[in-house]
This record gives structure tokens, C-alpha cells and sequence, in this order.
């Protein structure tokens, strides 16, 4: 889990709004989308590594994955959620 203080200042890189931790039923829709070879993330790149959770862009476009509680907050490793949801 994300600690508050640090989610009140993380921002998406590219076009700087907030975040919000992802719900469980999004993130297990990735897990098995991963699973099954069927992600890449925003550069092209397929996703090989199960999540731990997400932050979901503002306007829900993309989500930065976590990974051992560490969010990755670069656009190239951005997770694409339009086909997602």
C-alpha cells in the first residue's frame, strides 16, 4: 500500500495530475492479461512481471504499475487502460 503522503505528491510525469491507487478488480484484470502474454506497456514493451498494484491516471488512460511496493512513475512503463476496462 501506498503511504498517503507520498500519493499526495506523486503526479503522472507527462502531463502532471494526480494519481489514485488502482482498485483490486483492475489489477487483477492486468494480472491475468500479464499471465496470458496479452500487455504491453505504453512503450511497446510486453509486461512480464505480475503488479502489486497501480496508480491510475486522472483521467484513467494509464496506470503506473508497483512493484515491491515501489511505484514506477515513467511514461514508457505506463500500462495502457483503454482495452483494459
Amino acid at each position: 500500500m501506498i503511504d498517503r503522503e507520498l500519493l499526495d505528491i506523486l503526479a503522472c510525469p507527462e502531463n502532471k495530475s494526480p494519481v489514485r491507487p488502482a482498485g483490486r478488480e483492475l489489477i487483477d484484470k492486468v494480472n491475468d492479461l500479464i499471465e496470458n502474454g496479452e500487455l504491453c506497456n505504453r512503450g511497446g514493451t510486453p509486461v512480464e512481471k505480475p503488479v502489486d498494484g497501480g496508480l491510475v491516471r486522472e483521467d484513467g488512460a494509464y496506470m503506473y504499475p508497483i512493484e515491491d511496493n515501489i511505484p514506477i512513475m515513467l511514461m514508457e512503463e505506463a500500462i495502457p487502460l483503454a482495452k483494459i476496462r
